[in-house]
């Protein structure tokens, strides 16, 4: 079940949902927009156009973290932003992210294959951000990039992100 605005509301007023910082502007029908941060991630030069194994246990070693306000993206490129918010979720809930149409209709994508967020996470999102278009887009820092969407679980998971998780636990 995907919840509303006000069942969104609801569940921010009791905890199970914590979405911070936030503002009132931010929910829409069913979703809460999310806004990018100023740190990216990036694949180092040594690793560019190169072999990269993907079995190796710590993949974020062929990556490199900056911090700009503004980014440029080129064409086909492909890069790690991160949003401002901070995502709490009970056992109960999970959610998905998606982009937001006015951005995907000039070609920007902010997932590949990773939009699950799940129930019992407690950390920022990191978005795989690629510009699917001809032109050069412009990232800014705030900028509200995509939108969250929350679903009520059946039952409570038995094995909670923040205590299961082995990747994305401390972002």
């Amino acid at each position: 079940m995907i919840l509303s605005n006000e069942d969104i509301k609801k569940h921010i007023k009791t905890g199970k949902i914590k979405v911070e910082p936030l503002s009132e502007d931010q929910i829409g029908p069913a979703s809460i927009d999310l806004a990018l941060d100023d740190t990216f991630y990036r694949t180092k030069p040594e690793y560019r156009n190169k072999e990269i194994l993907l079995d190796r246990p710590n993949l974020m070693e062929v990556l490199e973290e900056f911090r700009s306000k503004e980014v440029k993206i080129k064409p086909g490129e492909l890069l790690l932003g991160r949003t401002k918010e901070r995502i709490t979720l009970a056992p109960d809930i999970c959610a998905m992210l998606e982009g937001r149409t006015r951005f995907a209709r000039v070609g920007l994508a902010i997932h590949v294959t990773s939009r699950f967020i799940n129930p019992g996470v407690n950390n920022r999102q990191i978005l795989e951000i690629v510009n699917l278009s001809q032109s050069i887009l412009v990232l800014k820092e705030g900028m509200r990039i995509c939108q969250v969407i929350f679903h009520k679980l059946l039952s409570a998971t038995s094995k909670p992100y923040d205590k299961f998780g082995s990747f994305a636990v401390n972002q």
